[in-house]
């Protein structure tokens, strides 16, 4: 159960900070929950039974945070999440929470410069760390767009969620479609 925090700084600018991250997160208990955009495995699924059958696929969650999402994924069989946050506190938290989950893993990391080999993942989840940006987060944005082709499989795919839009890219022949 979430706590009644306010979701959003009074300048977005904010969520590209650690401090704000962690000050926020240290408000938390390690059960409390939140997903961005109130979607959750139940709504998600859909996609995930189009884009991702087999669930045996290697996926990086970006900006993981308190969600349930990576916990219903492999309560369901998707045992291969790899989390990343760049909040030490929510990380913990999550280890904490998971640790009967012994294949998913929980990675202190900055979105915006991955240490992962390329092409790593089948999948990459991304449920709103790069939505609707200003223009001053664009470079941030190309950043993380950068790490996330990257990183993924050639054939993979990346989930994306902006809103009320997913956002399905498949990587082929070195570009993303």
């Amino acid at each position: 159960m979430s706590k009644n925090l306010k979701t959003v700084p009074d300048n977005v600018i904010e969520y590209q900070n650690k401090e704000y991250w962690e000050e926020r997160y240290s408000k938390l208990e390690s059960h409390e929950t939140f997903d961005w955009f109130n979607k959750t495995y139940k709504e998600l699924k859909p996609l995930f039974d189009i884009y991702l059958p087999d669930k045996n696929v290697s996926i990086l969650m970006l900006g993981c945070g308190n969600s349930t999402l990576s916990e219903d994924m492999y309560d369901v069989g998707y045992h291969h999440i790899t989390n990343v946050d760049f909040s030490e506190t929510v990380i913990e938290n999550m280890r904490f929470r998971c640790k009967d989950r012994t294949e998913m893993s929980w990675i202190v990391m900055d979105v915006r410069d991955l240490t992962f080999q390329d092409e790593t993942f089948d999948a990459v989840i991304d449920k709103g760390d790069v939505w609707n940006p200003k223009p001053e987060i664009v470079e941030n944005v190309k950043k993380v767009v950068d790490e996330v082709v990257r990183v993924l499989k050639f054939d993979g795919k990346v989930l994306n969620h902006f809103s009320n839009l997913e956002i399905v890219l498949e990587h082929k022949n070195g570009k993303i479609r």
